[in-house]
């Protein structure tokens, strides 16, 4: 793999915590684990809109009342929103039609519990952080950062399959999923390394990696470190030529701060 170029690219006022981010013509689209709203951010006009998903909605929730919105996926025109599982209160799901703006909530428990189930993931070990549509097929990434290190890709078909991958080690701690996305046949994922093992506190940030591996096989093309310090959260495609792809880059800074950094990554393609 050539060399990496990662620069900051703009900043955004009125977010904090950043978890995940989709970029659909021209508008992105940022979810905060720490909020109830969808922020959709205009690029060309330098523009925030909050849409609040649900009543009352608010930022800086409690961490013990938060949804923990970490996976944001696109299809059909909508966004599709998770929470992460973690916890009884992060078990929601909500569309978004880019079209209409229409907003649907769908309690995800009983999808979750089918996972732990038949995948033999325990309650506190369920930690959904990126998800993707292939055709009519979920794929979500079950960050493995709790004690039984369950880092992997969980397939829901007519049934869910659980395949781990396995990611490299940062300072000794092994890095786990954060986000993924699908570019033609591949998928291109962002793992953070977290000196932790618990899917509700957080620990000190190790540093990011980016990784690339092929869908049909869930095989591991590349994974290279490109932080020491950031915890990377979420990325989507920004622009894409014959030779090289730009990703942007969102980090959870884990603070109450309501401003986040978009990062730009080149990669050779």
């Amino acid at each position: 793999m050539e060399k990496f170029q990662l620069s900051t690219l703009f900043e955004i006022q009125g977010i904090g915590s950043a978890s995940g981010i989709l970029l659909h013509e021209d508008l992105l689209y940022i979810i905060s684990d720490n909020s109830s709203f969808l922020y959709q951010y205009d690029i060309k006009n330098l523009n925030l809109t909050k849409v609040a998903l649900v009543e009352n909605c608010k930022e800086n929730i409690p961490k013990k009342d938060k949804f923990d919105f970490e996976a944001i996926a696109f299809k059909d025109n909508k966004l599709h929103i998770f929470g992460s599982g973690s916890t009884e209160n992060r078990n929601k799901k909500f569309t978004y039609d880019t079209i209409t703006s229409k907003i649907e909530e769908e309690n995800l428990e009983p999808v979750y519990k089918f996972i732990k189930h038949n995948l033999n993931i325990t309650d506190d070990e369920l930690n959904i952080e990126g998800a993707l549509y292939k055709d009519e097929i979920l794929y979500l990434f079950q960050r493995g950062n709790g004690c039984d290190n369950k880092n992997g890709i969980i397939i829901l078909d007519r049934e869910a399959q659980f395949f781990p991958i396995a990611l490299p080690k940062i300072k000794n701690v092994r890095a786990t999923f954060t986000d993924a996305i699908l570019i033609d046949d591949k998928i291109y994922f962002l793992a953070a390394a977290e000196d932790t093992t618990s899917t509700y506190d957080d620990g000190e940030v190790l540093g990011s990696i980016i990784g690339c591996l092929t869908i049909e096989t869930l095989k591991i093309d590349f994974t290279f470190q490109i932080s020491n310090k950031n915890k990377f959260e979420g990325l989507t495609l920004y622009k894409k030529t014959a030779t090289q792809i730009e990703l942007l880059l969102c980090e959870d800074n884990d603070s109450e701060e309501l401003m986040s950094t978009i990062f730009l990554l080149k990669l050779p393609f």
